[in-house]
């Protein structure tokens, strides 16, 4: 199974920004979608959220 190295660039928008991550890595679609969804709920479920599709 492959890993997918995350660079530092990334793991700031995972932190700061967590959608954009998200964005930049899957484009618009559902996962987007949730990513804004979680964000909107509170900062950490974003976070988790977008470290979860940056990684898989």
């Amino acid at each position: 199974m492959a890993r997918s190295s995350l660079s530092v660039i990334d793991i700031l928008l995972g932190i700061f920004v967590p959608f954009i991550a998200v964005l930049l890595k899957k484009g618009i679609g559902g996962a987007f979608l949730v990513s804004i969804l979680l964000c909107l709920l509170g900062w950490l479920p974003g976070v988790v959220h977008a470290f979860w599709v940056m990684t898989r």
